[in-house]
């Protein structure tokens, strides 16, 4: 009959997706991997596309000879996270916490937005959050940047367009950011007028940080 479909469709279809999601970072690792290098830091922001309030960077370092099985597995469900729900990202972001060999969080508040310029004040805090996680690395180290390359920086690096869903340290990097882009859409709901203004930091959600350096005043 025109219109139906088979019973079980639709819950398939979610089982696929779901099998889909927990095979991404799989496939982000497999990216990062190929690339040669032991040492493979990360970096991505969020704050860049909102109205108003701070822009925040993270760095992340995997350590890809130190990485266990279980930790590769536990982070199977790595992507973008535009590709997970709130809770999902909740459940992520400790884990990369715990796999990471070092992670570090760079804030940039408005005055210093508003005095650079805001690329230019993306482009400085992204170099220094993936300069904070590569500080006093003596062994060959990639860094990996989501969309731009940064001048003024000590070891190679590669802008990866569409980063956080291509490369696991960049998604890690966005994930360790959860506390901060909930920092900043509270900020501009309050701006706003309250919970639910159509305001936001268009990034993610929820939970703990890890370094904070070098906020500019």
């Amino acid at each position: 009959m025109s219109g139906s479909s088979k019973p079980g469709a639709g819950s398939s279809a979610r089982a696929r997706r779901r099998a889909r999601r927990a095979g991404s970072g799989r496939r982000l690792f497999a990216f990062d991997r190929r690339l040669g290098y032991r040492l493979v830091a990360g970096a991505d922001e969020a704050g860049r596309g909102c109205l108003a309030g701070p822009l925040v960077a993270a760095g992340v370092l995997f350590d890809y000879d130190a990485l266990t099985t279980r930790e590769l597995r536990s982070l199977g469900a790595l992507n973008d996270s535009k590709q997970h729900t709130a809770e999902a990202r909740d459940e992520l972001y400790p884990l990369v916490m715990r796999s990471a060999a070092r992670v570090v969080v760079v804030s940039r508040c408005v005055r210093g937005i508003d005095a650079r310029g805001l690329h230019k004040t993306n482009l400085a805090a992204l170099r220094d959050a993936v300069r904070g996680v590569t500080a006093d690395v003596r062994d060959p180290v990639l860094c990996l940047l989501d969309g731009f390359s940064v001048a003024e920086f000590e070891h190679p690096q590669r802008a990866i367009v569409d980063g956080d869903a291509t490369s696991a340290a960049i998604a890690a990097a966005e994930a360790s950011l959860i506390d901060e882009v909930v920092e900043i859409d509270h900020h501009l709901e309050e701006m706003a007028g309250g919970p639910g203004s159509e305001v936001g930091s268009g990034g993610m959600a929820s939970k703990v940080a890890a370094a904070k350096i070098a906020t500019w005043s």
